[in-house]
């Protein structure tokens, strides 16, 4: 991930054009220098920019059995967010 990614996450809460900011980083570096956190690296933060607030692709859930007559059909979509990376700061 580095600066003008395009990631889609689980839904945050923000409005498009939005900044937001992450605070648990795991990992920060290039190639060669990487740092990595234990669990979580101190004073590294990520800013983004809220690109679009939706939903995922439906998921269908479907349990048959057999000879019973008996069936469900659940459908789900996942709500999720597309942010553009701005900054990593580590």
């Amino acid at each position: 991930m580095a600066a003008e990614d395009t990631l889609t996450i689980e839904k945050i809460v923000g409005a498009v054009g939005q900044a937001v900011e992450f605070g648990e980083v795991l990992m920060v570096g290039a190639e060669g220098s990487v740092r990595v956190g234990k669990p979580m690296l101190a004073g590294a933060k990520v800013t983004a920019e809220v690109v679009e607030q939706g939903r995922a692709d439906k998921v269908i859930a479907f349990k048959k059995r057999r000879r019973k007559n008996s069936r469900r059909k659940r459908g789900h979509r996942q709500e999720q967010t597309t942010v553009r990376i701005k900054s990593i700061v580590g």
